[in-house]
């Protein structure tokens, strides 16, 4: 029938159960009929910003070859399935992260505060910075979405998201309560507990609308469709997983953690809900704080059995520094990889997601050791609807501002910007 009569189904379309609202990624059914994704169906870009704290080895993180010749390092080699898709941009600095306070915990705590907004931090008691990037974004084309942006974090108590000068945005590290968020089921303890005992997925809320649906959609769509349904149930169910671990119902706190004692489990079920929230245009912006700065986690299934920081501070004694350029490598893998894996599996559209989104990648500093924040371990990747190349080693210029390249990131997502934070121009990428 919508062939017939022109008309097609909404890109806010939602199926709808009790307390349950779940978006529907981009199908052929939503374009005006007859039109192809070539011609006109390209999505709205993506952005997202992961932040890895402590630096890197920078001379196993900065690959050889320049511009297109582009041969990437032992820490990015993981990487090299994505290479068309990835530039590694070195030389960048962020000046605003040195001060006067030149204790350890001064210097790390700018380094996270600083990375995306660029901004000179202010005085205390309370604390001050710039708008940051992804506020940026979210104010030029995130009110298009139910949520103009989402905010994620491996631990508590650190944000590199600011929504004002003196607004941080608080950093969601539960999966739990991200999928509750996003899908809107099961607001407390008591009704996802009363739903596990029926055995009830989300998605069986709204089989009645999912049948009528699917009866009206092209078989293409319904193969799209059933593939991202897929996707949300087993992400529900590795939640729901990880949440029934909790033994003692009546001890369990209002919103029980769900939160996933392994690291990598925990990590992949956080990637796969951007990519869930970004599929079925939930919100087009998001932010992932990969650790904080100074923390002492220990990661025994990358080989290195030392605590983090620890290990960062390594006296450029050759055998930890290989030992911190191979938790460079595994988190890399782990993170980026894995955010870039799950992207470009994901149909977007005429294309897949990584081929609609920017991901900026890296830390607010590099010798971690020296507490240095020259120059800066930064990967920026995805196709951006079509505005960014890869397969490209960048060099920015010694001494630039990683503000340049942020207004760089912004042009490439149709934010005009002719600055940002402390930037004297913009790196040609």
């Amino acid at each position: 029938m919508r062939f017939l009569t022109g008309k097609c189904l909404s890109r806010r379309a939602v199926l709808r159960g009790a307390g349950v609202a779940v978006g529907l990624p981009l199908l052929q059914s939503m374009l005006p009929a007859g039109r192809a994704w070539a011609a006109g169906g390209v999505p709205q870009s993506r952005l997202g910003c992961i932040y890895i704290p402590h630096g890197a080895v920078m001379s196993r993180f900065t690959p050889s070859g320049d511009g297109e010749e582009l041969t990437l390092s032992p820490t990015l080699a993981s990487l090299e399935p994505h290479r068309a898709r990835l530039n590694v941009v070195s030389d960048t600095t962020l000046p605003n992260a040195y001060g006067s306070d030149a204790s350890a915990g001064a210097n790390h705590i700018r380094s996270s505060s600083v990375w995306l907004t660029g901004a000179k931090p202010g005085s205390e008691p309370v604390p001050s910075m710039g708008i940051s990037l992804d506020q940026v974004a979210a104010q030029h084309f995130g009110q298009e979405t139910p949520l103009p942006s989402l905010e994620l974090a491996m631990e508590e108590g650190a944000t590199i998201s600011w929504r004002a000068p003196t607004v941080p945005l608080p950093m969601q590290n539960n999966p739990q309560l991200v999928f509750t968020r996003l899908f809107g089921d099961g607001a407390t303890n008591a009704e996802r507990t009363a739903r596990r005992a029926l055995s009830q997925s989300l998605l069986d809320s709204v089989v009645a609308e999912l049948g009528t649906l699917e009866a009206d959609l092209p078989h293409d769509d319904r193969t799209r469709l059933d593939q991202y349904l897929t996707d949300v149930r087993e992400v529900e169910r590795r939640i729901e997983l990880a949440a029934s671990r909790v033994t003692d119902a009546a001890a369990a706190p209002a919103k029980p953690a769900g939160i996933p004692d392994d690291y990598e489990e925990h990590a992949g079920l956080l990637i796969d809900l951007v990519a869930l929230a970004w599929a079925a245009d939930l919100t087009r912006v998001t932010t992932f704080m990969v650790g904080r700065e100074t923390n002492q986690r220990v990661f025994p299934r990358s080989g290195i059995t030392e605590a983090w920081h620890n290990l960062s501070h390594h006296s450029e004694i050759p055998a930890k520094r290989d030992r911190v350029a191979q938790l460079n490598a595994y988190h890399t893998r782990t993170i980026m990889g894995r955010m870039l894996d799950k992207l470009a599996a994901t149909p977007d559209g005429g294309g897949t997601l990584l081929d609609h989104s920017l991901v900026l990648y890296g830390s607010g500093m590099s010798n971690s050791n020296q507490h240095d924040h020259e120059p800066l371990p930064i990967l920026v990747a995805g196709g951006a609807s079509g505005k960014l190349r890869g397969g490209r080693h960048v060099r920015a210029g010694k001494g630039t501002p990683l503000s340049n390249l942020q207004v760089a990131v912004l042009d490439r997502l149709g934010v005009p910007a002719q600055s940002f934070g402390d930037s004297t121009g913009a790196v040609s990428i």
